[in-house]
Formats: structure tokens, C-alpha cells, sequence
């Protein structure tokens, strides 16, 4: 579904966002009519859910919750309010970040933001763990560069000629890079 939101990039900016749905991790119930089920924890392993956050923001997609606000346990608030990842969905600019394929059914998501900086994930859908790596130039980057870890908030020091993350399933890396 993200990677079908993300095909609406075009039209994403402020005042027009793409609204991929609720952020759905942490502690979860449901009402259908008249019938409630008990909060239960969201069936999503942690790095779907860093995934699953990742991918909204680089989608400057609306960021609702839809949790359940008693059961907030430190886990599910790392993920909904990490101060760099949020800033990549509310970046001025508001675009949608651009999908590039790579090898092995894998992906990243490139998003630019108003400091010149650009927001990159990488990111493994597959069941098993897997390299993705991208060139800098794929991405569309180019010259020294700095990348910063957003979800671990560190410097990554000076690049190689691309990025590259081994991943587990399911895993995400989100970094920005500036020149």
C-alpha cells in the first residue's frame, strides 16, 4: 500500500496530503457496530513498525495514531515521537519522497527537504534478511556527504561511494544526507 501512496508523490504538498490511513502499532482495539474487541498488542514485530513509521513520514503523510492512548508502553513512543523522524514528515516542503527499485525486490524512498538535505530509506520487505545498497548517484546525491542515522539520532561519519545496511526482514534504515 505505501509504495502505491508513493505513486501520488506528484500531487503531495502542503495543503495536499497523501493519506496512506491511521498509524496502527502499540496497543490496538476495534469497534464494528456495537461490538468492541479488547485493546491486544498490534501483531507487527519492531522493525515493521520502525518500517511502517518511515515509510509515512517519507510519505509527509498525516500522522495519526489510532492506538490505544492508555497502553503507550516506551517502545510504541520511540516510534511515534523520535524528534529527527518526525521532522522528515513535517519538513516545509511536504513532498513525498520518490521510490527507486534496486536489486533483490528491494527498495529506497528519497525525499527532499527545504535545508537541501534529503531524507533516504532503505528498506527489506522480504521474510529474510537482506543487503540493500544503493549508489549515491542512483539516489541522486553526489559530492562529500554526511549521513545521519535518524531512528538511532548519530552521525555515520563519511560515506563510501554508496549506502548499504544489512537489514532484517521487514528492516528499515533512515538516514539524511547532506552535502
Amino acid at each position: 500500500m505505501a509504495l502505491n501512496n508513493a505513486g501520488h508523490g506528484a500531487w503531495s504538498r502542503p495543503g495536499a496530503w497523501n493519506d496512506p490511513d491511521y498509524i496502527q502499532i502499540g496497543w490496538m482495539g476495534s469497534q464494528k457496530g456495537t461490538n468492541f474487541t479488547l485493546p491486544r498488542p498490534c501483531p507487527l514485530t519492531a522493525d515493521d513498525q520502525y518500517s511502517y513509521m518511515s515509510l509515512w513520514c517519507l510519505m509527509a503523510a498525516p500522522l495519526f495514531f489510532s492506538g490505544d492512548m492508555e497502553k503507550l508502553d516506551e517502545f510504541t513512543l520511540n516510534v511515534l515521537c523520535n524528534p529527527e523522524v518526525i521532522a522528515v514528515d513535517q519538513d516545509p516542503l511536504g513532498r513525498c519522497a520518490r521510490v527507486v527499485k534496486l536489486a533483490g525486490g528491494v527498495f529506497a524512498m528519497v525525499k527532499d527537504l527545504e535545508n537541501g538535505a534529503k531524507a533516504v530509506g532503505l528498506f527489506n520487505p522480504g521474510d529474510q534478511p537482506a543487503t540493500v545498497a544503493a549508489a549515491w548517484a542512483e539516489l541522486g546525491l553526489g559530492g562529500p556527504l554526511a549521513v545521519r542515522d535518524l531512528w538511532r539520532q548519530q552521525d555515520l561519519g563519511a560515506p563510501g561511494e554508496k549506502l548499504s545496511a544489512t537489514l532484517p526482514r521487514h528492516g528499515v534504515l533512515l538516514v539524511q544526507v547532506r552535502n
